[in-house]
């Protein structure tokens, strides 16, 4: 049997009975080479030579910046959204979906969105009489802002692989992301005017004016960070620790709402969300050097051939492939999973391949709020304690607003394309 095949399948089983991803993706490896006779000192190698990039520097800075602003500075932007549309029906949903790109611009995590944001609004919500089920879907499907909206995660992840920059897929990323955002809003106002839910009271000038003078300084975080990265002020690596030292500094010394002995539990959780992402992105280069050297990804490339002939109808098959995958899998693992074998697909159809990272990053941000993983949607849905059923109803047309903004990014080029050549 092929030996990329071999990683394939003992990732994919090992993973269904309950193994972590990145020791599934391990054995797999060790397994393939040991099948293909290739010296198992591989995996050492090529482990250490994925961990050793300065652009993955960004991501223990971007989980550290998160979790830091889960514990004080979310709030201040939830009050900045509120008071800016609270008046409108339906504003909290919406509150949630501003909040989430707002916090997504800084911590580049799906799960961390859900957690921050949604376990604040979804209790707000359900005490203002929304369905607990909407409430669930629409902080779900607000959390993948996340790692669409720059700086993502799932990015660095990519250009760690397909040697790209990162700066380009930040800001190619943006579009997407405004897309989807404006997207989710145009429907949470047309859901809140056929329901009749509830709005705050117009909120004077004068009250306006001081919940920004309260939130400003969380509200200039996403501002320093990507007008930084784009700016050319400092890269990506450089912008993930001027959030940290940021987030730190407003946390202490600004707002105070963060003890000194709240740091140790949020370096803990930044040290495990860190660690597993990076073993794992390690242990995709051996497992690329697997896949590469067995001939699978030529394989792969002859059989689309034999389909099709046509680009158009290549990148409707992959959209299909990653909205599956992406129900099946988690995105960092699948985009480690996938990228080496497609890579001469892209080269032969002509398809750039920063265009595709960010369609893949999309489909498999979907894929945070379909089960059967869909822990995006699980969390809010436990969050909400509403019945999952319910929550899948209502989180339905979202996902269906998903698909056409990533349909757009699929077959309108420009969409991904339009700012890196613009800002270069």
């Amino acid at each position: 049997m092929n030996a990329g095949l071999i990683v394939i399948i003992l990732l994919l089983v090992l993973a269904f009975l309950g193994i972590p991803i990145y020791l599934a993706l391990g054995i797999g490896t060790l397994v393939a080479l040991n099948m293909a006779d290739m010296p198992l000192i591989v995996l050492p190698q090529k482990l250490f030579a994925g961990m050793n990039a300065s652009s993955l520097l960004a991501i223990p800075f971007f989980i550290l910046a998160g979790n830091i602003m889960s514990r004080s500075i979310t709030t201040k932007l939830i009050d900045i959204s509120n008071a800016l549309i609270g008046w409108i029906k339906g504003s909290l949903a919406v509150v949630t979906v501003l909040a989430s790109a707002l916090f997504g611009a800084i911590s580049g995590s799906g799960v961390a969105t859900a957690s921050a944001v949604g376990g604040i609004t979804i209790p707000a919500m359900k005490d203002e009489g929304y369905a607990p089920g909407f409430a669930a879907a629409i902080a779900g499907m607000s959390s993948i802002l996340g790692p669409i909206i720059p700086p993502s995660v799932t990015l660095i992840v990519y250009a760690s692989i397909t040697d790209l920059s990162v700066s380009k897929l930040f800001i190619g990323s943006v579009i997407p992301g405004l897309l989807m955002a404006g997207g989710l809003v145009i429907y949470v106002l047309f859901y809140g005017k056929k329901h009749d839910l509830p709005a705050h009271r117009r909120q004077s000038a004068g009250e306006i004016v001081k919940t920004f003078k309260d939130g400003i300084w969380a509200l200039l975080m996403p501002v320093i960070i990507l007008g930084g990265i784009f700016g050319g002020v400092f890269t990506p690596t450089e912008s993930a620790a001027v959030a940290v030292a940021y987030a730190l500094l407003i946390s202490f010394f600004v707002y105070k709402d963060m003890k000194l002995k709240d740091l140790y539990g949020v370096l803990v959780d930044s040290c495990i969300g860190t660690a597993t992402i990076m073993v794992l992105v390690g242990i995709s280069k051996a497992s690329g050097y697997v896949i590469t050297t067995s001939g699978l990804p030529q394989q792969v490339l002859e059989l689309f051939s034999s389909i099709t002939d046509s680009k158009v109808v290549v990148l409707l098959l992959l959209n299909l492939l990653f909205l599956v995958i992406g129900m099946l899998m988690e995105a960092n693992a699948a985009i480690i999973m996938m990228t080496p074998i497609l890579l001469p697909l892209l080269r032969a159809f002509n398809i750039d391949p920063l265009q595709f990272g960010i369609i893949m990053s999309f489909n498999l941000c979907i894929g945070l709020v379909t089960p059967p993983v869909g822990i995006c949607l699980l969390m809010t849905n436990q969050i909400a304690e509403s019945s999952f059923m319910k929550t899948l109803k209502a989180v339905a047309p979202m996902i269906l607003i998903g698909i056409i903004v990533l349909m757009m990014v699929t077959y309108i080029p420009q969409v991904t394309t339009f700012l890196p050549t613009f800002i270069k």
